[in-house]
């Protein structure tokens, strides 16, 4: 039997098999490397800086630091607005998830009204997702412990403390410091408009009125921030770095919070302001707007029921102050007497007959003075001081009216005081073309005789009336009405507001004088409209009475207070100085529907200035005024 034969293998042929195939998987096997280490060097050299800037910002995060807002000062260092804290319930949404219901839970631990919950639901639609927003702002004890040993019950829940704007003063200053409110998204746009909102990324509140307002970007100060590590939950492990933010800047101001207070008591319930300047700086040392409201409602939100309560005819949101316009009346009688003798229209000896009414030439209406039988023989003094107005009803009718605003504009009715508050009006100074663009009407002669005795179309704001006054005092100077003088800390201080505008220059220097000596007289002579008002004052002051018509009275009908609705009835005015040789203070007092200006305005200026001089004894130019003064005081001191 043959057997089958076994081929005989070709072992050279099967190595150079195996060299090639392992040959060809190393070569896969070191491309496969080199694509390994090419991809190592790719993550670990050149993309480096992007994946390590990635990786930490899952590991670091930075957050802003809000600073401290500056705080306001009265002029003898008492603070008037300052930085308190307090304990808000905050809540980041990304963290909840499912917030209905977690609000839902936190509401029967924490009283939770459906304002707040509402409030808090529009902000979060407003914000991005991740950012904290306040639930409930001034927790009180008891809430934060409740809520704090519950809070691990409630992710994205966290009572935070932080530092809130308070006024200890409440409603005596709210019109002058303003406040501050929850920072809107029409504010927020504006900031980004100006390239600002970096700097505000950790603030919630913003300056809403007075000077918080204007002096917002200098109180509010630069933001800072932290580095710090946190773990996938999100909780803050250790702090790796700190930029501290820079605090806002102090104002320091003008205003002194016991003359304040004072013009406060003395409005008493009426309607009105009160405005006192220094003299010789235009620094505004009281300025009350009557009524007022309590600024610290609105810091932390104001509910609606409060809101409403502010929208009452008595208008308590309006600074009646810089926004107020009312008729000047009499109180322009010193400026318009100025003009009068400046035009040459009358002189110092020019003496003319008042029957008690004034006249146009072949016309039958009659502009009655305030004193029926009129006053007689007048010259400028007496015309001042005993406030003749058929005087200048006289001086108006012959100059006209554009001579007249053309004067008057030199001291700033018309105008913006230049005050450091952005709410204020220029009321009006008429002129025949603001007429005829207004109602589309010539102006007449008649209109004139009107102006002339601060009446008619012609409107101030008591700042302006105030600023007016000042430049006369000072006989053309003018340094415009301001309540900082000084920003920063401590003993590192930058004056500020000490730039005068452009004098008020006369033909004829004496014409300042004759219209002072006049104001003089008003206070002190017997027949002086304000003479009763500083019987017995301890100081030497000169002034100015108004009484101005809110409606017209019809041709022969006489004024009758109590035949006519409260509103319509005459506004009190006064504006004065003191002492008449070297004036310190000047104060305007505005009174509204109050009856004269003799009876309401003055007295309370009295009061103001009383103050004044008990205060600051050595205002008072004469010394047996002064120690009469100071020893006043310190029996008053006395239990």
């Amino acid at each position: 039997m043959l057997r089958k034969r076994t081929p005989i293998r070709d072992h050279s042929a099967e190595a150079n098999l195996f060299a090639r195939r392992a040959f060809t998987a190393f070569i896969f096997v070191l491309l496969l490397v080199a694509i390994l280490i090419s991809n190592l060097y790719n993550l670990q050299i050149v993309a480096h800086d992007s994946y390590q800037t990635r990786s930490n910002e899952n590991r670091i995060k930075v957050i802003p630091v809000a600073p401290n807002r500056g705080l306001i000062y009265d002029r003898n260092g008492y603070l008037l607005a300052e930085n308190k804290p307090v304990y808000n319930l905050e809540v980041i949404p990304e963290e909840v998830d499912n917030l209905d219901e977690a609000l839902d839970k936190v509401s029967q631990l924490i009283e939770i009204s459906a304002q707040q919950r509402q409030e808090f639901l529009d902000d979060i639609r407003n914000n991005r997702r991740f950012k904290s927003q306040v639930l409930k702002s001034r927790l009180d004890e008891k809430e934060v412990a409740l809520f704090s040993v519950n809070q691990h019950k409630f992710p994205g829940f966290s009572i935070e403390a932080r530092l809130a704007r308070y006024y200890p003063y409440g409603d005596t200053l709210t019109h002058a410091l303003g406040y501050v409110a929850k920072l809107n998204k029409k504010e927020l746009a504006q900031l980004e408009a100006e390239d600002l909102a970096t700097n505000y990324r950790a603030t919630r509140d913003f300056g809403k009125l007075g000077l918080e307002k204007f002096y917002e970007h200098l109180l509010h100060g630069e933001v800072g921030s932290q580095s710090v590590e946190i773990n996938n939950r999100g909780r803050v492990l250790r702090r790796l770095e700190e930029t501290p933010p820079v605090p806002g800047k102090d104002l320091h101001l003008t205003l002194d919070i016991g003359l304040q207070q004072i013009a406060q008591l003395a409005l008493q319930d009426m309607r009105g302001a009160v405005i006192a300047l220094d003299a010789k700086t235009g620094g505004i040392l009281a300025l009350y707007s009557n009524p007022s409201y309590d600024p610290n409602l609105f810091v932390h939100g104001i509910s609606s029921k409060d809101y409403k309560e502010l929208l009452n005819p008595d208008r308590p949101l309006i600074n009646r102050a810089t926004q107020g316009r009312y008729a000047p009346a009499s109180t322009i009688k010193p400026h318009m007497a100025i003009f009068g003798l400046e035009e040459g229209l009358v002189s110092e000896s020019t003496k003319m007959w008042d029957p008690g009414f004034f006249q146009i030439p072949n016309v039958d209406h009659k502009w009655r003075d305030w004193k029926r039988w009129g006053h007689g023989h007048v010259d400028v003094y007496k015309a001042i001081e005993e406030s003749c107005d058929t005087y200048f009803y006289d001086i108006a009718y012959r100059a006209g009216i554009t001579k007249i605003s053309d004067f008057m504009a030199q001291f700033g009715f018309g105008d913006l005081s230049g005050i450091d508050i952005s709410e204020e009006t220029s009321a009006i100074l008429p002129t025949a073309d603001w007429k005829r663009g207004r109602f589309r009407e010539p102006w007449y002669p008649g209109d004139s005789i009107s102006v002339g005795i601060g009446q008619g179309y012609w409107t101030v704001t008591p700042i302006q009336i105030a600023n007016s006054v000042n430049i006369l005092v000072n006989k053309g100077k003018h340094n415009p009405p301001h309540l900082v003088s000084q920003l920063g800390h401590d003993n590192v201080r930058e004056d500020i507001n000490n730039q005068e505008k452009p004098p008020v220059e006369l033909k004829n220097e004496r014409h300042w004088q004759i219209a002072l000596d006049a104001m003089h007289n008003t206070v002190e002579k017997v027949t002086g409209t304000a003479h009763k008002a500083f019987l017995g004052a301890d100081y030497d002051p000169a002034g100015k009475t108004g009484t101005a018509q809110v409606v017209s009275i019809a041709q022969g009908e006489r004024y009758d207070a109590e035949k006519l609705k409260e509103r319509h009835r005459d506004n009190a005015i006064y504006v004065g100085f003191a002492p008449f040789n070297d004036p310190k203070i000047v104060v305007t007092v505005i009174v509204e529907n109050s009856g004269g200006g003799s009876t309401v305005a003055a007295p309370i200026a009295r009061k103001v200035m009383d103050y004044y001089f008990i205060a600051n004894p050595l205002a008072n130019t004469s010394s047996s005024a002064s120690q009469s003064v100071v020893a006043r005081a310190n029996e008053e001191s006395q239990p």
